[in-house]
Formats: C-alpha cells, structure tokens, sequence
C-alpha cells in the first residue's frame, strides 16, 4: 500500500528510489512490485526504463475497490478490513501534515476541511452524490498546470451513520 502511494502521489518510480523513500530493502520493493503488476495495480514503464533500470506506474483509468464484493468471503473480508483502516489512517496523515504544515493566507483561505451532518439519503441518493462530486473532480483531474499551482489532494468520505 506504502508503494502504491508513493508511486500515485511522486510518479513512476524504480525499485532502489522506491526502496530509499520507503526505508526498505531493494529485494523487498522489487519483489512487491513484480507482485503488484501481476496483480495489475503496476506496469512497467517502457519510456523511462532500461536493460539494468525497471520503472513502475500506475496503469492509466481509476483502480475501483467495491467492498460488496468481499462481504460474502470472511478471509478476504478481513483483508479489507486491515486495507480500509490503513486508508483511513493514511487520509488522516494527509490531513495532519497539511495542519502541521505553513501555508500562506491565499492557500488557507482556498482549502477546505468541512463535513455536513444533517444529510439523510438512501444508498442510491449517497452513490448519486459521489458520483456527482466524481464528476467535478474529473474535470479538473489532468488539466494544465497553472503558474503558482501546487499538487492538491481532495479527500472525501462518505458513508452513513447509525444514531
């Protein structure tokens, strides 16, 4: 998971940058990254690589992880617990390094921590809602750099809420 971010957030990668960044071995980044593209999360990248260098990528398009579709199986069901609790620590570390960190008053002011709570929606009307959040994120998802632009990341949770 470590390495799929890094890649997602710093670009393509090899095995010995990735190894540095990551305060791991070689032989064990290597071998979680030829696991990884078996598995399709990664690609080779054939413009960056050479005969002695391998470069790894995310494959272009959206991973989609639908947890409906382990609820039946209790060992993968578990396995995806331990993901989703990594990823929400993850999300929450991003958070906490943006706080941490000193921005100026324009980037303060343009960034958002918000959460609305009196929402009441059936699960089609909350898969309508991401998917229409989705859709104004996908319009500005590979656009042209502008000058003074920083890499943002936007966060969204949303899920229901028992009283």
């Amino acid at each position: 998971m470590r390495i799929l971010e890094a890649i997602e957030l710093d670009g393509p990668a090899t095995s010995s940058t990735l190894a540095t960044r990551l305060g791991e071995n070689t032989g064990t980044i290597s071998w979680h990254l030829r696991l990884l593209a078996e598995h399709g999360y990664l690609e080779e990248d054939p413009d960056l690589g050479t005969k002695r260098e391998r470069w790894w990528r995310l494959p272009h398009g959206p991973t989609v992880l639908n947890p409906a579709e382990f609820l039946d199986d209790p060992e993968t069901r578990r396995a995806l617990d331990v993901y989703l609790r990594d990823l929400v620590e993850r999300y929450y570390d991003r958070v906490r390094a943006y706080v941490d960190e000193d921005w100026p008053a324009d980037w303060q002011h343009a960034a958002g921590l918000s959460d609305w709570r009196n929402l009441r929606l059936t699960p089609e009307q909350l898969h309508k809602l991401n998917e229409e959040i989705g859709a104004v994120i996908d319009r500005y998802t590979g656009a042209e750099p502008a000058d003074g632009s920083e890499r943002v990341i936007v966060q969204l949770q949303s899920f229901p809420r028992r009283s």
